[in-house]
């Protein structure tokens, strides 16, 4: 989820009042997102230098960091329009779905954000876009080669006219183009976006793909001619531009964008010429994006253009571009024309929890979606008399996909607070669960305060680091980790609950967090050969830290499930024997016994174990597979 930084004097000003801080994080709650941190330049400046915080001083620019969530999924059946991109084992032993961000993008920036507030405060109207009435001969145009299909097919353009910058609209419309570079541009992979002063550049322009040594340009703040392969090398020692060349670096042919005088406009998805760069002084504006996937290619377009069409000098108007592709075909873009799309009044009212009469919806008559969402609708009466709404949604929200998205606007409009709880009468909960929030409980009153870590971990902390050995028949592997931090899925909660301590050591001490989750175990006789199992883990971190402390709350964990003390042998509750288990200190450590069989182990952690998380106060822990009480 990605978080915007906007200041907080400006938005207050384009918001047309002033909040306190309480008021404005009630308001961003009841919109849907959430302000994460209140910090000033300096002090974020002075955190990635790692210096001693000081008191902020009074001329210093107060900067509100905002949460923007991706979309919550209200049906199941809204998941056939995502992109899903992986499976995941989740906490609960259920499958993970690794989805796309579809969040509303018109949220990443300050003058998306301002708009969308004020016209959920309900002093704005929805604004209504336009692309500008000219004649196709009068269009400036983009051809594009064939070559193109070997690397990044699509491109899109558009034209804002008359724009007005100042430095906080330049670096705002700056920081736009880098957010969705990070989140639907998939850092580049997908779209890349470039912006140019038109009045440096002359159309028609042209989209190719070229032989690396025939491109040559003085790229954007360089003062000498780079050969396409020559910047590749260039740029590797670049922080943020090497991170990109991996996209086209092993191409026979590179995209390259020509004007009429054969000025390179950009080399995407790398970097733009210097010769178009826009400044404080430009006042038309040439976007253009090239992509492998068109549809995210519109998305990212309609972004850019409706969120700053409104410094134009004819307000939310944005002049086409027409694109010429090699077999003859043309389009217009921007597509700023309204999506349609039809919902049953019954579908809102069951997804909301909450019957809702038609007026109270319908924008006709002033109702939720009117009032405070970016969309607009118009009831409609069936033959059956069923009520249900014809939904307009504007080009800056490309987050609704599904009827499920409009009943969450309805939700977030009526006031997620307002709906009532209730508990559906054919769900039962898991006996698993409940169980386990008993136990969160218990442990809690103890004064244990609860941890949630990964499910997956790197090889290393799973056995290595708790000196233990893989014999390659408990871990479940990940084939394809997407870092070293994600190699297997962890069969111990023990190295989440140390790195966890291991990144909070100057915490006062005594730390005392638990965890309750589950591990995975390859289990031969299951059909996906691996099985989950909730455990539980909790540790003591501080000087005073000993075997016996441990022990008092393994006594505690039994005693509140009705487990009693018992002799060796016996199978009618619990008793305890000497272990040897690598991870902990050796003579101070023991297994639990339940029913004859080892439900677990607790003790003192072993000093080398403590030294591999870097972690130089002595700890004990305990973990337990709670499952066996079942």
């Amino acid at each position: 989820m990605p978080t915007v930084s906007v200041g907080r004097d400006r938005l207050f000003q384009a918001l047309g009042r002033t909040y306190t801080q309480e008021e404005f994080d009630d308001l961003c709650f009841k919109f849907g997102i959430e302000l994460d941190d209140v910090t000033t330049e300096k002090a974020i400046i002075r955190k990635e230098k790692h210096l001693e915080e000081e008191e902020p001083s009074e001329d210093e620019e107060v900067i509100y960091k905002i949460e923007i969530p991706a979309n919550r999924l209200l049906a199941f059946d809204r998941i056939g329009l995502f992109g899903i991109r992986r499976f995941y084992l989740s906490e609960m032993g259920l499958i993970f779905l690794d989805f796309e961000f579809y969040g509303r993008y018109d949220l990443l920036c300050l003058e998306g954000l301002a708009q969308a507030l004020r016209i959920f405060n309900g002093l704005d109207p929805i604004p209504r876009y336009n692309v500008a009435c000219i004649g196709k001969e009068s269009m400036l145009k983009m051809h594009v080669n064939s070559e193109t299909s070997k690397i990044r097919p699509y491109v899109v353009c558009a034209v804002l006219r008359g724009v007005t910058f100042d430095e906080a609209r330049y670096n705002s419309f700056i920081d736009l183009q880098d957010r969705l570079h990070q989140n639907i541009c998939r850092r580049r992979t997908l779209v890349a976006i470039g912006t140019h002063d038109l009045d440096t550049i002359e159309g028609p322009f042209t989209y190719e793909a070229l032989p690396p040594p025939e491109i040559n340009f003085v790229p954007l703040k360089q003062a000498k001619n780079f050969r396409a392969d020559e910047l590749m090398e260039f740029y590797k020692s670049d922080l943020k531009l090497k991170k990109f060349l991996h996209i086209i670096e092993n191409s026979p042919v590179f995209p390259v964008i020509y004007d009429h005088n054969r000025t390179v406009l950009s080399l995407p998805p790398i970097i733009n010429g210097a010769h178009s760069a826009i400044s404080l002084k430009t006042k038309n504006v040439f976007i253009e994006c090239t992509a492998t996937d068109l549809t995210k290619a519109n998305i990212v377009l309609n972004t850019m253009v409706t969120m700053f069409s409104i410094y134009c000098e004819r307000k939310f108007e944005v002049e086409p571009v027409e694109v010429i592709y090699p077999d003859g075909k043309s389009y217009i873009c921007p597509d700023l024309s309204p999506y349609q799309m039809v919902v049953p009044l019954s579908y809102i009212t069951s997804a909301v929890g909450v019957s809702l009469p038609a007026h109270e919806v319908s924008c006709e008559a002033g109702g939720w979606l009117a009032e405070q969402n970016a969309i607009t609708c118009q009831a409609l009466l069936s033959a059956k008399n069923e009520t249900s709404f014809t939904i307009s949604v504007p080009p800056t929200r490309s987050d609704i996909l599904h009827p499920c998205d409009v009943a969450e606007d309805v939700a977030i409009a009526y006031g997620y607070n307002e709906i009532p709880k209730i508990k559906l009468p054919s769900l039962k909960p898991q006996s698993l669960n409940q169980f386990s929030d008993l136990i969160r409980t218990e442990i809690a009153m103890v004064g244990y305060a609860e941890v949630l870590t990964w499910i997956l971990c790197s090889h290393k902390e799973n056995f290595t680091m708790l000196n233990r050995k893989d014999d390659k028949s408990t871990a479940a592997i990940n084939g394809n980790p997407r870092s070293a931090d994600f190699e297997v899925v962890r069969t111990s909660l023990m190295p989440g609950l140390l790195k966890t301590v291991g990144h909070n050591k100057d915490h006062p001490k005594p730390i005392k967090i638990f965890e309750v989750g589950d591990v995975v175990l390859l289990n031969e006789k299951k059909d996906v050969g691996a099985s989950n199992r909730r455990h539980l883990a909790a540790l003591y971190c501080g000087a005073t830290s000993g075997f016996e402390l441990i022990h008092g709350l393994v006594d505690r964990i039994m005693e509140v499930t009705g487990t009693p003390f018992v002799s060796t042998g016996d199978e009618t509750g619990y008793y305890i024997h000497s272990s040897d288990e690598p991870e902990f200190l050796p003579g101070r450590q023991a297994s639990i016994i339940y029913k004859g069989k080892q439900i677990g182990t607790f003790g003192i952690v072993h000093p080398q174990v403590l030294d591999n998380f870097d972690i130089p106060d002595p700890c004990s822990l305990v973990e337990i597979n709670i499952e066996s009480f079942l």
